[in-house]
């Protein structure tokens, strides 16, 4: 499986047989999207910067929001959560999503913006890779965020909906959810993440992954 950045929350999750767009978004928060092919897509929520599915190609089936799903051979369960800590009376609701695949399972959080609670951290268990905003300002921050994977304890962690250059809006770098994590801020970025079942490690690991654009 290969998981590829296209920037903000956007990833292209491919498998050997499917390919995933998570949380598309349209050319106005500074990022390009580019047009990427996708099979399924997942929506967490109704933004701009979260839900341009027009931007994606190909014959997707589109999921939006809580349920449990079965595309393509894919075990998708769509979890209901909040945007904010006011359960959605500030920003509305949120969907996370795990992902079943390939003898994985990931997790999309979207934009999360609370702690989660016992019962929504018992289904989410036994995540090899979490995907997760650490960006604060309208999610949960890098402190939110850190505790968090202490509780899911995941195997790999890839941050996302944070700062860069390229954003068209602030938010937290990604420098410091690594601070909170105890890694190095210098940590190189990789522009994808190869990965299957067999390499993952034993302990939590911290994966930045560079902005790609592509068509």
């Amino acid at each position: 499986m290969e998981i590829t950045w296209l920037g903000h929350s956007c990833f292209k999750i491919k498998g050997k047989k499917v390919t995933i767009i998570t949380d598309p978004y349209d050319d106005s928060i500074g990022y390009t999207l580019g047009n990427p092919k996708a099979d399924i897509v997942t929506v967490s929520h109704s933004h701009r910067g979260h839900s341009f599915v027009a931007g994606v190609s190909g014959s997707s089936r589109v999921l939006r929001g809580p349920g449990e799903y079965e595309v393509f051979g894919v075990m998708v369960t769509g979890i209901k959560t909040y945007h904010d800590a006011s359960k959605g009376e500030d920003r509305g609701k949120n969907t996370v999503y795990l992902i079943e695949m390939e003898d994985m399972r990931l997790c999309h959080l979207g934009d999360l913006g609370h702690a989660l609670t016992a019962e929504r951290a018992s289904e989410l268990s036994e995540i090899d890779v979490l995907m997760i905003p650490v960006g604060g300002v309208s999610t949960i921050d890098s402190a939110e965020a850190a505790e968090l994977v202490r509780l899911l304890q995941p195997k790999v962690v890839i941050p996302m909906h944070f700062h860069t250059e390229t954003l068209g809006f602030e938010l937290e770098p990604a420098d410091k959810f690594l601070k909170e994590m105890g890694v190095k801020a210098d940590l190189v970025a990789e522009p994808r993440l190869s990965i299957s079942k067999s390499s993952l490690a034993e302990e939590t690991q911290v994966v930045v992954l560079n902005y790609r654009f592509i068509v």
